[in-house]
């Protein structure tokens, strides 16, 4: 896109919208009168007028917006009764109506009752917790709120939160017998080291009841947090931002609202980040669990976390943890956060086996050049290069600074010093950047052509971004991994090599699928616009989808995502986490292609791919690898037990199967992975580096979808050799 159009494009969209929050709304009603009101109306207007493919806010749309924010509400089906349900459906046809101009009362009604219910379920849990729960009882409790009713009665709803209740002390119960259990034989020394709280104290064998008694207690603590917090954060204001949220996700999962700043800060409200650790939270029925993590920030760097992993506990150093269960994600970023730079901090996770760990971090320890491209040499059967790129980075300050495309050539100038014979680029986890550095990168693979296409909203033909530089760096084979957290710009990169068939995309069954393109437009036009009548109030600000990506083949990236040519086994495909698993998603569709010449190479994609797809397909490793997958699936799809002997053979066929899906990952053998020339020299002279290289490679070295990656560049290349060979006999021959 070229530097004149994005901003014809957005003064063109943003005016048009500005010139509309001056307009009356449909629909018949007055002009706003409170806050609320005004801001539904400009987020109403805004997505109409501005969103790429605005879905019609009629009764259906109302519909969905309803079932959405009581969904956000109360996900498990723990809080409201379903005469509560019943009673909202009056409101199912008039929410498009109240965005339109209508005076607002459904988010009232529906706030009112939540705030009653939560009071209400707020009385059960200390009676509940008063008493021994008997688990050996056979009793069974759906976690999957989706596959749950609402409770009928009052009566009902106390029975479903006393099931909730035992299944939380039946945990901590389990988690505390087996504590006990690993630790007896050290009664006699008089110390422990708990494998919980990683702490030296003194161990007591304490019998069956007592640890009953305590697993209440904890969880009693923990629930009237639960309570606290959900009293004290979800405010009126708080609430309403999702309502609002419940509209512009119904749009498309990528719009979304943000009210006016609060005391607690831009980035906590908006993130919930691990500050110095680099880790992103999320709240998953009512634990703080990892969503991602960052990569080259300490968190991903010790190896040890991963995405679902429940934080249980904080510590700060070697002081007594503190129990998070419960807390809002904006208060355990508090703690997380610390004073300064390398102070040290202890998270206590469970991780989705049922083991619990505690990891110990490091604040502050990020490197810039940690979330920069690096590049590795593989040894085998033949020389390769290999190249991890993080994200699509690009310094937008500095004419000078860092941008990932200048980066990716220096690694492959410094792989082609070292003869190696074909490429790997690895963009795992890669959640995207800059488009122009796609399009540069993309260029030093390809001559000069199309890499993708855009289109805005009403546009009869798309914007086609193209690499004009005809000079190719690197000619040689070329494969590209992804997987699921493989998004937006890296997606586009993929696909561009896949449709010029320049090289071989390998991965999990597809890409993540974010195919739009968002900018932020505040609510109140004298932001952007002085001349235009000013309000009196901060409306906040909305992030908008304004255009979409496609495909130099004509087909978008959104929702399909990038299907690779060589599929492996994911262990994360059954969380479900894709653009596709969002019913909101905006649907996949096609344009016309752009013009543009396929690479020519010297072996055979079609052969290369049915021999690694076969391969696959019959080795005894993916196949257990599949079958690990499956059944961890199906365990965490069923009714969990509340019996004790049940829950603990649950527990313990969880962990085997995580353990053998560790075991699958890891290679019997490590790979010999090394450092380029250049590099070596570098990271000598820098203890810090030094140790930061070394865990890079270590990384490297076992990783089984790396190996699998090096065998089909192995294809390719006695492929391209033996093409090569032919050529140069023939031309002998001729001459």
């Amino acid at each position: 896109m070229s530097k004149k159009f994005l901003p014809v494009l957005l003064v063109l969209t943003i005016a048009s919208l500005f010139v509309a929050f001056q307009t009356q709304g449909r629909g018949g009603g007055d002009n706003p009168k409170t806050k609320n009101e005004k801001i539904l109306r400009n987020v109403g207007m805004l997505l109409e007028q501005g969103h790429y493919s605005p879905k019609n806010i009629n009764d259906s749309f109302s519909k969905q917006v309803l079932h959405r924010f009581v969904k956000d509400l109360d996900e498990d089906k723990s809080i409201f009764l379903q005469s509560d349900i019943d009673s909202f459906a009056k409101y199912q046809n008039s929410i498009d109506d109240e965005i339109h101009g209508a005076k607002l009362e459904s988010f009232y009604a529906i706030n009112d009752s939540y705030t009653r219910r939560v009071n209400e379920a707020s009385q059960y849990f200390t009676n509940i917790l008063s008493k021994p729960f008997d688990f050996t009882k056979d009793e069974n409790i759906i976690l999957d709120g989706d596959k749950l009713l609402y409770s009928k009665t009052e009566a009902e709803k106390k029975e479903a939160w006393r099931k909730r209740l035992k299944y939380l002390v039946l945990g901590k119960y389990s988690d505390m017998i087996e504590d006990r259990e690993n630790n007896k034989n050290k009664k006699e020394t008089g110390t422990t080291v708990d494998s919980i709280a990683k702490l030296t104290k003194k161990f007591v064998y304490k019998s069956d009841t007592t640890l009953e008694r305590e697993a209440r207690d904890i969880v009693k603590k923990q629930i009237a947090r639960y309570f606290i917090t959900l009293k004290t954060h979800n405010t009126n204001d708080e609430l309403f931002s999702s309502f609002v949220n419940a509209i512009t996700g119904e749009m498309d999962p990528h719009s979304s609202y943000f009210a006016p700043i609060d005391s607690r800060g831009f980035n906590e409200m908006m993130s919930g980040k691990f500050y110095g650790i680099g880790a992103q939270l999320k709240e998953e029925e009512s634990k703080i669990k990892i969503a991602s993590l960052i990569t080259g920030m300490p968190a991903w760097k010790s190896g040890e976390l991963g995405v679902n992993d429940e934080v249980i506990k904080i510590g700060q150093g070697s002081a007594e943890p503190v129990d998070v269960t419960g807390y809002a994600v904006t208060d355990a970023v508090k703690l997380i956060r610390g004073s300064e730079a390398g102070t040290e901090i202890r998270l206590t996770v469970r991780k989705p086996d049922g083991n619990i760990k505690v990891v110990i971090l490091k604040r502050g320890e990020i490197k810039l050049e940690d979330t920069f491209a690096k590049s590795a040499i593989i040894k085998g059967e033949h020389k390769i290069g290999y190249i991890y790129l993080p994200e699509f980075y690009m310094d937008f300050e500095k004419a000078n600074g860092a941008r990932c495309s200048d980066d990716v050539a220096k690694e492959i100038t410094k792989l082609k010093a070292e003869n190696v014979e074909g490429i790997v680029i690895d963009l795992r986890g890669n959640g995207g950047g800059s488009l122009p550095e796609v399009v540069k990168m993309a260029g030093l693979f390809i001559e000069d052509g199309p890499v993708c296409q855009v289109r805005g909203r009403d546009e009869k033909q798309a914007y086609i971004w193209k690499d004009r530089d005809k000079s190719v760096l690197y000619s040689g084979p070329l494969t590209v991994m992804v997987d699921e957290g493989s998004a937006s710009a890296s997606e586009i990169f993929a696909a561009a090599i896949q449709d010029y068939k320049r090289g071989i995309i390998i991965g999990s069954t597809s890409t993540y699928g974010k195919g739009t393109v968002q900018r932020t437009i505040p609510l109140n036009p004298e932001s952007e616009n002085p001349s235009l009548t000013k309000q009196t109030e901060d409306l906040g600000t909305v992030k908008l989808t304004l255009q979409k990506f496609y495909r130099i083949n004509g087909g978008a990236t959104q929702l399909k995502g990038v299907t690779p040519d060589i599929v492996i086994p994911d262990r994360f495909e059954f969380y479900k986490s894709r653009e596709k698993d969002n019913e909101a998603a905006l649907s996949w569709d096609e344009i016309n292609k752009a013009p543009y010449s396929p690479w020519v190479t010297t072996y055979s994609a079609d052969a290369v791919i049915n021999a690694a797809n076969e391969q696959i397909g019959t080795s005894s490793t993916f196949k257990n690898m599949r079958q690990q997958i499956e059944l961890i699936d199906k365990k965490n799809d069923k009714q969990a037990s509340l019996n004790l002997v049940k829950y603990k053979e649950d527990l313990k066929q969880l962990k085997v199967a995580y353990k053998q899906l560790d075991s699958l990952y890891k290679l019997p053998k490590d790979m010999t992975i090394m450092n380029n020339a250049t590099d070596t020299v570098g990271v000598s002279i820098d203890k810090e580096k030094l140790d930061r290289n070394k865990q890079f490679l270590s990384r490297l070295k076992g990783d089984v979808y790396i190996d699998e990656t090096v065998k089909v560049m192995n294809n390719m290349i006695n492929q391209s050799n033996v093409a090569v060979n032919a050529a140069a006999v023939k031309e002998l021959k001729k001459n």
